[in-house]
């Protein structure tokens, strides 16, 4: 519920495809354009699971313990204490149709209520954020089941189940309203699954391995 690397690279890069502004006019279903224009929206919902090879308890000791790894699993994103529970995040820059951004947002990771963990923006103090505001809505379960009789693992899986309903609204430049609806849409769409998809695999994948590490528990496959 952030210094540049291959593959914030690789999303500026794909994106570049897609940055065709100067090759594009007005279409029929463009609305006329005005002094204000109200910001683009992009939102999606997504879900996942991640696998830790635990009880749920311990997995439960490690979540709640979050000032202890979430800074070093964050990388190479740029994270900064906020309070007991918050932290402020630059993702990294990206863009589209030669507009780039550079997103920070607070993240508060609130203590499990009825076994579910919760993790919504909330204000950087003496920040305004220029051209976009972001609400991020997540939530994670803690499911155990038993390891499948595969010979690799014998015990407790505990899977962490998550949600996310993010929504990104972007005070575009006045050229960019020129473009059919639809094209922005699209575009910024594809760009918000995008980035989610592999901030979230990064993550993911740093967050397992600092888990077993810490307990001193063998990650099987890795």
């Amino acid at each position: 519920m952030l210094s540049k690397n291959t593959e914030y690279q690789s999303i500026q890069a794909s994106e570049t495809v897609l940055s065709v502004s100067s090759h594009l006019v007005p279409t029929k279903d463009v609305a006329l354009e005005t002094d204000i224009q109200a910001p683009s929206k992009f939102s999606g919902r997504y879900e996942d699971k991640m696998a830790m090879y635990a009880p749920g308890e311990q997995v439960a000791e490690y979540l709640n313990s979050h000032k202890s790894w979430f800074s070093r699993c964050a990388q190479p994103m740029q994270v900064q204490p906020l309070g007991d529970n918050g932290y402020a995040l630059i993702i990294g820059k990206f863009g589209s149709f030669g507009h780039t951004v550079e997103p920070k947002i607070g993240l508060e990771l609130l203590p499990p209520e009825d076994g579910i963990y919760r993790i919504y923006t909330i204000p950087i103090p003496d920040y305004e954020a220029p051209g976009y505001d972001v609400d991020y809505r997540a939530s994670l379960q803690l499911v155990e089941e038993l390891a499948p009789d595969n010979g690799n693992f014998s015990g407790t899986i505990t899977q962490v189940a998550w949600e996310l309903d993010l929504t990104v609204y972007v005070d575009f430049p006045k050229f960019i309203h020129r473009l059919p609806k639809s094209l922005i849409q699209s575009t910024g769409d594809r760009l918000l699954n995008q980035i989610v998809r592999q901030v979230s695999r990064r993550l993911t994948s740093k967050v397992q391995k600092d888990f077993h590490k810490s307990f001193d528990i063998p990650f099987p496959g890795k």
